[in-house]
């Protein structure tokens, strides 16, 4: 399980050093293979190990390829992944392509979300943060999450606002 977000520099190659405290879980889960592409909703990257990828591609092989909005998906998604070796030194290269579609630059933040990371340029990121934690505090009903009811999030937010 991936958590915590992480500031991470860019060298001049367009490569990644990833965290010492996920790279012996990532060669024992898939060899150290990573797929990253876009996130179809947010200015960031996503970066799967193989074996959580391979799960996103089976799912994405279901969908039609006649109806318009599963095409898209496909398309976007599958059109954009690209494989990532970690090196022997714990290094990613991230495709040119795919850093100039999210903004990475130099400074980027890794952002661990269960099962994959988020690469995110830094400001941007910044600015997601501010922009969720805005959009939460102006919520004026209650919320639903995968079907319950988020009595969760209502004492989260409370304690939040206790601190």
């Amino acid at each position: 399980m991936f958590r915590g977000a992480t500031l991470i520099n860019l060298d001049s190659k367009g490569r990644l050093a990833v965290p010492t405290r996920y790279r012996d879980l990532l060669n024992e889960e898939s060899q150290g293979q990573m797929v990253c592409t876009i996130d179809l909703h947010q200015a960031c990257l996503l970066l799967y190990p193989l074996t959580e990828w391979e799960i996103i591609e089976h799912k994405l092989s279901r969908l039609s390829s006649i109806n318009p909005f599963e095409r898209r998906i496909q398309r976007l998604l599958l059109g954009h992944a690209s494989e990532c070796q970690m090196d022997g030194a714990g290094r990613l290269l991230i495709a040119s392509t795919l850093r100039q579609h999210s903004k990475l630059t130099k400074e980027i933040i890794l952002v661990g979300q269960f099962n994959k990371f988020e690469l995110w340029n830094e400001q941007l990121w910044y600015q997601q943060v501010k922009n969720d934690i805005a959009a939460e505090q102006s919520a004026q009903e209650p919320r639903y999450l995968s079907g319950y009811k988020t009595y969760l999030y209502s004492v989260v937010i409370k304690h939040v606002n206790k601190m």
